[in-house]
Parts: structure tokens; C-alpha cells; sequence
């Protein structure tokens, strides 16, 4: 499994390069390791000529690499290690390969095929006809099937989510009361974002990627802080995620580029942990100030561990590590 790891990778670099892709390499260690509120990162400090700062190491290098778009690079990939506090079990390790790629002024259906076509190289290099996980089975090579997050819910949980989105916000106990009537157990403190992780890990996910990839679109705008609104029903987001097997695999963008809006909705985000997590991350300030001069662009980010892990049968993520992070 881990010789076919390297195998893997060699023919992915080999892909992106063959679409005149520049391989990039930025920094582990950030200001800011991002501000997704239920994402744990580590922490450390950097010290040098008798000043002390405090440093994070990523959980994405999607920070950087939106840096370099807008210093004008039209596309770039990068093999990036990442780091999750508090992850660790079949699908999930502290430290992980993330296969990131952007694409300059291309729209972002374009990263579903690349998806797609990554999806397909590593099965055909590793000698797999389908993919499987805990007994879901998923060929590769086939069609995906590509369904909206609103199809996805009223199908699998009958639930109508964007009834819950209105112009003054979201609905969070209209929300409540349509996910207790599908038999999702909703707390009192659950905010509409609990909500619908619940309703999407419970009722969603275990019908999604069997027989074929599963490619869910239009994510809420209120899921998505990263990606830009829709143009036809600003509710929506132009974010995807590609499922296989009933594994989330990819999460891919339109790409935000509104700078003060983009700053707006980290605060949020950052509120909101602060709130549940009594800590907050700082907000990368260059990253804002990048994005004011960054093109449009669209992004993805693959899990390559995972990739790995579906092509040669693995069940557990340490099998395709050479090193896993060492037990508590």
C-alpha cells in the first residue's frame, strides 16, 4: 500500500503537470491556520532577535496559495501537508496530505472534471476497477452523479433547507423542527450550522458516492465562507464536495474575492468558535489585502490520504502513512 502511495502520487504530478500546472510549495507555519470554526489547529511560537510571536501550523494551505494567485500565477497545485488538532481515527490523523489546486478566471465546474480526472489516475494506477469503504462499493471511471445540497436533503432526509434560509437570516427553529421530524436528535444550543452538519452526517453522507461518485453542489452561502454567492439565487454558494463510497473526498470553490466581505464572514466565523471554543485564530491580514487584487478563480482540495486509502482497499488512514503521528 505505500510503495503504491508514492506510485500514486507520481502519476498525479505527472497529471497536473501534462495541464501546464506550476508545482508550488509554501509555508506549513501561518499566521493564521485558517478560521473554519470546528477545525483545532496547533499552536506554537516563533522567536528571533528578542521577539516572540505566536505561529500556527496550517489545516489548509489555501491562504498562501491565493496569495500567489493574485501575485499572478494562472495555475498552481501543491502536495501540502496540514494539520487538525483533535482528528484521529479511520478517515481522520493530526497530519495529512491535502492536494490542492486553482485555477485562474476558469469557472469552478472545471475543478469537477479535474476532480473526476484525479479520481480516475489513481485508480488506474493502482490496478482498482472500483473503489470501496466499510462495504460501499464506487467505479471511478463512471459518470458522477451531480446533485444539489437542496435535491440531497429533501430526497434523503425531507428536508426543505432553503425554506430555512430567508432574507433576515437563517431560521434556526423552523430548521430544528424539519430535522427532528427526519429522526436528527437536535440539541438546544445547536446553531443552524450544527443543524445541518447533523442532518448532512446522519441522513446525507451515507447515501452519497454508491455505485459512482456523488458530486454535491451549491452548498448554503452560510456553509461556505470561502466561495462566492451564486448569481442566480445568492442562497447558494458555487461550492462543491465530491463524495465516494460515502467518504467526502474533495471540497472545491468559486473563489470569494471580495476582500471586506471575505473579512466579515472570518469574523463571523471567528465569533462563533470564540463562542463555542472560548479561543479564536487571528485573521490573516496579507491574505485580505491579497484578494483585492487576486482574479476570480476557483479552487479544490482533495484528500490524498483518503484517495489513496479507496484505490488500494485500505481501512484505515495509518495503513497508506509510513510514519503515523505517535499515540497519546
Amino acid at each position: 500500500m505505500l510503495l503504491m502511495r508514492g506510485e500514486i502520487v507520481r502519476a498525479l504530478r505527472d497529471y497536473f503537470a501534462e495541464l501546464g500546472f506550476v508545482e508550488v510549495e509554501t509555508p506549513a507555519l501561518q499566521v493564521s491556520p485558517g478560521n473554519e470554526i470546528h477545525l483545532q489547529a496547533f499552536r506554537t511560537e516563533l522567536a528571533y532577535a528578542g521577539a516572540r510571536a505566536d505561529r500556527f501550523l496550517r489545516t489548509s494551505p489555501e491562504f498562501a496559495c491565493k496569495k500567489l494567485l493574485a501575485a499572478g500565477e494562472p495555475r498552481i497545485v501543491e502536495f501540502a501537508r496540514v494539520f487538525r488538532n483533535s482528528e484521529r481515527g479511520p478517515l481522520h490523523h493530526p497530519e495529512f496530505t491535502m492536494l490542492e489546486w486553482y485555477r485562474a478566471r476558469e469557472p469552478y465546474d472545471r475543478l469537477m472534471d479535474d476532480s473526476m480526472a484525479v479520481i480516475a489516475r489513481a485508480a488506474m494506477t493502482a490496478g482498482s476497477r472500483q473503489l470501496a469503504w466499510q462495504g460501499r462499493v464506487a467505479d471511478p471511471f463512471a459518470s458522477p452523479e451531480r446533485i444539489t445540497v437542496a435535491e440531497a436533503f429533501a430526497r434523503h432526509a425531507g428536508v426543505d433547507v432553503l425554506a430555512t434560509l430567508t432574507e433576515s437570516g437563517p431560521n434556526r427553529r423552523g430548521f430544528a423542527a424539519s430535522a427532528s421530524d427526519a429522526g436528527v436528535a437536535i440539541a438546544d444550543d445547536d446553531s443552524w450550522g450544527d443543524i445541518f452538519s447533523k442532518v448532512m452526517a446522519e441522513r446525507i453522507e451515507p447515501h452519497l458516492g454508491l455505485g459512482r461518485a456523488t458530486i454535491l453542489d451549491e452548498y448554503p452561502a452560510e456553509m461556505s465562507a470561502l466561495a462566492r454567492p451564486k448569481a442566480s439565487d445568492p442562497r447558494v454558494a458555487e461550492r462543491f464536495e465530491i463524495f465516494l463510497c460515502g467518504v467526502e473526498l474533495a471540497n472545491g470553490f468559486g473563489e470569494l474575492t471580495d476582500a471586506d466581505e471575505q473579512r466579515r464572514k472570518l469574523t463571523a466565523q471567528m465569533d462563533a468558535k470564540e463562542r463555542i471554543y472560548h479561543e479564536r485564530y487571528p485573521i490573516d491580514d496579507d491574505f485580505i489585502s491579497a484578494l483585492r487584487c487576486m482574479p476570480a478563480a476557483s479552487g479544490v482540495a482533495l484528500g490524498l490520504d483518503r484517495l489513496v486509502m479507496l484505490a488500494v482497499g485500505a481501512t484505515h488512514i495509518e495503513q497508506v502513512m509510513w510514519t503515523p503521528v505517535a499515540e497519546l
